[in-house]
């Protein structure tokens, strides 16, 4: 990105652009966002100051500017602009087309989709080469890693620039060289997931002792050292043979598990409404986002400490 512009465009005003919008800012960026909810807009000076509090950097938003729409954005100016709106796979498209109408050339079109292949979401779009998934992880200001998802169209070069932006963001890229469904976290998430409900639905362990055991052994160590290290440091050959007999015996269902069905039909879905497998009040929510911040700074230390991040 040209050093003399610094200026990024964020689609999408939520939970997860307002971490984009805080990463951009700690950076010395501008930063205009987009987006058709007036009160979206009116709280995101404020919403941006916490994450950027929450980062230990100065809680100036002065750099920030707001748009109903993406016409009256500032795109001569703009080099990178990230789509950030809900998982709306025709909406995205319908975004896409008309970005790729406004922005100058040089300019990189992302998507933070945690699902669709940016070859779906630029389908039929004359540039493709400069349209690539950038996947960043809930809550993206305090969370280090983000993904570059190229297709068969992304400019290589182009992709490699936006991770080096990335990175002098304070952030850790990784290039995902194929445009899977899923990418590389949500793909390995999703497989422990799987598991993990498999077993709370057949009744073998408590939501809580999942957790804990996942927390307190092999997620303890992957603070430390990713699962193909630790493998390093314990042997393939004794994965080779547990393999050979946990794998025929794991979960390989192709959709949600029923326990996880009935907790959405019943609106059973976390935070947003107080009940979820654990009943939550406000009290509890905001002292369990108070912890989950602290511990992600407290884990973010080490990783610079050991010149990760």
């Amino acid at each position: 990105m040209p050093q003399s512009e610094q200026h990024a465009l964020v689609l999408g005003g939520g939970t997860m652009g307002v971490g984009i919008i805080a990463m951009f800012l700690a950076g010395g960026w501008k930063v205009d966002v987009v987006s058709r909810s007036a009160a979206t807009l009116a709280g995101l000076p404020a919403a941006t100051a916490r994450a950027l509090q929450a980062m230990g950097k100065p809680t100036d938003t002065s750099g920030l500017a707001t748009y109903a729409t993406l016409a009256e954005a500032a795109w001569p100016r703009i080099d990178i602009a990230v789509e950030t709106v809900t998982e709306d796979l025709p909406l995205k498209q319908k975004l896409f087309a008309e970005m790729e109408g406004l922005a100058r050339q040089n300019c990189a079109l992302t998507s933070n989709s945690s699902s669709f292949p940016i070859s779906e979401i630029g389908k039929g779009l004359k540039t493709q080469n400069r349209m690539m998934g950038l996947h960043f992880f809930m809550p993206a200001h305090l969370i280090p890693l983000v993904e570059v998802v190229r297709s068969v169209h992304t400019d290589v070069a182009l992709a490699e620039q936006v991770g080096a932006t990335m990175s002098a963001l304070g952030k850790r890229p990784v290039q995902v060289k194929k445009d899977v469904i899923g990418f590389l976290g949500n793909r390995i998430q999703a497989a422990l997931m799987r598991e993990a409900l498999w077993l709370i639905e057949q009744g073998v362990a408590s939501p809580e002792d999942i957790d804990a055991t996942v927390r307190l052994s092999f997620g303890f160590r992957y603070a430390a050292a990713g699962p193909i290290v630790q493998k390093e440091h314990s042997g393939w050959d004794t994965t080779c043979a547990v393999a050979k007999v946990i794998y025929p015996d794991l979960c390989n269902a192709d959709g949600p598990p029923p326990v996880l069905q009935r907790n959405v039909d019943q609106g059973r879905i976390g935070f947003k409404t107080k009940h979820g497998f654990f009943d939550w009040n406000d009290e509890s929510i905001a002292k369990e986002r108070s912890r989950y911040e602290r511990a992600l700074r407290k884990c973010l230390e080490i990783f610079k400490d050991e010149g990760i991040v």
